[in-house]
């Protein structure tokens, strides 16, 4: 069955004990009740991920700290280096802020987040970890809206580079036995179901590419969430537990005006807040056989992170559903009597 309640902690990290240090974070986040959580592996208050990439010792060290606290580490998170894969050159100075001071330029980039995303992997799999939550990065996004009209053969382009780019870090996943678990999310080039489809027709459907699951992201495109889940369950390893909520009026609507996040149509919500139907969602990953774990992502522009926090663990709790044993209307059943079957359909 579904695993959790988890907790991302890369919102809550902070210079402030207890969420300044991997051991006492681990211990907060036990003591709200969470049994899982996953770890932004950029983030040095909670590991050394070039140690864990090369030291099983290391890595069974960080194991046991979690493990001593109350919780289990669910997924190692390389967004911010799989974002660096690739940057179009427009946005380098954005991004910069998420490689190091030397690494200035869009093929600095891609090389140090390419590094690091096998790094993650590797990391991945000393700790016994079977998915790693990653972005794919963008060099389409400012052609979003085509306007002006994209150039023929600009779309095929950019997935061949993308595919290009990424297909060695998909090669070494299968390597190593950790599916690659996109966040589809607008900013990236994989932002939808059908930019999803392609990159996989340019990977050759590569076993290792494969989704984590936030249905906040598809209430701000206007994407039927519940759809999604019946379309790419087979490729869904990670889940984020994150609501948002869709109310557009006469001033925004999808692109939100600049606003800032409470001033836009389309904003992030503490889980229950919003629009998302967990019930149906919980519901249908259950359906296809979810095993992986229900994590909340904490994103709201009204709520206290802590208040977020604290309410996270039960919401996930109270949503995870336990498969039945055996059929509701076994009790009416018997014995198969292929006498009475016939007699049933009317044949002698």
């Amino acid at each position: 069955m579904m695993k959790g309640p988890g907790i991302f902690l890369a919102q809550f990290l902070s210079d402030r004990a207890p969420l300044d240090r991997f051991d006492t974070a681990c211990r907060w986040a036990a003591e709200l009740d969470y049994t899982g959580v996953q770890v932004p592996s950029w983030d040095r208050r909670c590991l050394d991920l070039e140690k864990a990439a090369t030291s099983k010792a290391y890595c069974d060290e960080l194991r046991g700290t979690a493990a001593a606290a109350g919780v289990e580490i669910s997924e190692l998170s390389s967004h911010l280096q799989g974002q660096l894969v690739a940057v179009h050159p427009a946005y380098t100075s954005m991004f910069q802020a998420f490689a190091p001071a030397d690494v200035q330029t869009p093929e600095a980039m891609s090389r140090w987040g390419s590094d690091q995303v096998k790094a993650c992997l590797r990391a991945s799999r000393n700790l016994g970890l079977t998915a790693m939550p990653t972005f794919s990065g963008a060099l389409m996004w400012h052609t979003m809206y085509p306007w002006p009209q994209r150039p023929a053969g600009l779309v095929e382009a950019g997935f061949k580079e993308l595919a290009r780019r990424w297909r060695p870090l998909l090669d070494l996943a299968e390597e190593l036995g950790v599916d690659c678990a996109f966040e589809v999310h607008p900013g990236e080039d994989l932002h939808d179901g059908a930019s999803f489809e392609a990159f996989l027709d340019h990977v050759d459907e590569h076993p290792r590419a494969c989704l984590l699951y936030d249905p906040s992201h598809f209430v701000l495109q206007q994407l039927d969430y519940l759809e999604y889940i019946e379309l790419y369950h087979e490729r869904i390893r990670c889940f984020h537990v994150k609501d948002a909520e869709f109310r557009p009026n006469g001033r925004t609507g999808v692109y939100g005006g600049y606003q800032g996040w409470q001033n836009r149509a389309g904003r992030f919500r503490s889980p229950g807040d919003g629009q998302v139907d967990f019930t149906a969602v919980f519901t249908l990953l259950t359906k296809y056989g979810y095993e992986g774990w229900a994590t909340l992502e904490w994103e709201c522009c009204f709520k206290d992170a802590q208040q977020g926090a604290e309410e996270g663990a039960p919401f996930i709790a109270q949503h995870l559903i336990t498969p039945p044993s055996r059929a509701f209307d076994d009790f009416a059943g018997g014995r198969v009597d292929q006498a009475a079957i016939r007699r049933v359909l009317g044949l002698p």
